[in-house]
């Protein structure tokens, strides 16, 4: 299987990329420079993780005209945060993130979820009760004002993230520059089957976050399963003499999705990319399609009369309310 996947723009994507979420300050430079190192060529970034200005430190020590690598080798996804969904706001997001990341342009710009909250600079603006103040901007001309991000050559390619099917296809609709890529959660417990097929008919790329599980997400409870212990998974493992974490991998790689695996564990980066050296039987990739549980890691969720709910399940554009 391939090193690269083709977006429908035509540009050659790394499947495998480093995550940054959750990287603390401190500690995304050394990662990025590690993943550098070890030879990622594909860095996953947003303005709503905060890190962006180290990430650019990173890569200004590695890329451009006398560093060892040039800009067209790397491939550099940032994401327009819910508060500026306003088309007035589009662009100079965009800007701000490039400044940040030391670059001219974005090889992906993703629009990070359908819904938008109150114009401003608070990434979370709330009402005294603790909710999400929203805004009633339409993704549809959040998009339209991306457009022009690629008509001014700020970003090479646009595309979606935590996007449902009837969300896609909304897009899809009106656009102009088609969206090449929907950025969503996807592992073995949560392999998004379906809306993998409709994104493949609409020839719109897949990229999983979170491929491994988010063991690390601070609210996780401790009944729930740990992706990377499941048995059968520590079995197949064995026959490849590989990590659980690799055989993940391998079987996104085969089908055909992107990974943004997230560590600043310099052992760990290069283990994830380690993965293109064997390839999983026919047998396996059942099994591990078997594995299934319809288990969503990745949920916005607030405490509430003492239970925990969807945060913004009341948003009119909030994606999980739909099947998928």
């Amino acid at each position: 299987m391939s090193t690269f996947v083709t977006l429908s723009s035509g540009q050659r994507m790394p499947t495998i990329g480093l995550g940054t979420w959750k990287s603390a300050p401190g500690q995304v430079k050394q990662a990025v420079l590690a993943a550098l190192q070890c030879g990622y060529r594909h860095i996953d970034c947003a303005a709503a993780y905060g890190n962006e200005p180290e990430v650019g430190a990173a890569l200004a020590l590695w890329v451009g005209p006398g560093k060892a690598l040039r800009r067209e080798e790397m491939f550099v996804t940032s994401k327009l945060w819910n508060t500026k969904h306003d088309p007035k706001d589009v662009e100079e997001a965009c800007r701000t993130s490039l400044a940040h990341l030391g670059l001219s342009y974005l090889d992906l710009y993703l629009m990070h979820w359908p819904m938008a909250f109150q114009r401003g600079e608070e990434l979370m603006p709330r009402r005294d009760d603790g909710s999400i103040c929203y805004s009633d901007t339409h993704y549809r001309d959040t998009w339209t004002a991306m457009e022009k991000l690629v008509d001014k050559g700020l970003v090479k390619a646009i595309g979606l993230s935590n996007f449902n099917t009837r969300q896609i296809d909304d897009i899809v609709s009106i656009a102009r520059h088609k969206p090449v890529m929907n950025q969503v959660e996807c592992h073995p417990y949560f392999s998004q089957v379906d809306l993998l097929a409709h994104c493949r008919k609409l020839g719109v790329c897949l990229t999983a976050y979170s491929p491994l599980g988010s063991g690390d997400r601070p609210w996780a409870s401790p009944d729930e399963p740990t992706m990377l212990e499941d048995p059968q998974l520590g079995a197949i493992a064995q026959r490849y003499h590989k990590s659980p974490a690799q055989v993940i991998l391998r079987w996104h790689i085969q089908r055909g999705v992107v990974c943004i695996p997230k560590s600043v564990t310099p052992s760990r980066i290069q283990q994830n990319l380690n993965v293109f050296d064997f390839s999983l039987s026919q047998e396996d990739m059942k099994l591990m399609d078997s594995f299934h549980r319809n288990v969503r890691f990745i949920v916005p969720t607030v405490e509430r009369d003492g239970k925990r709910v969807w945060r913004d399940a009341e948003h009119p554009h909030f994606p999980f309310n739909d099947p998928y």
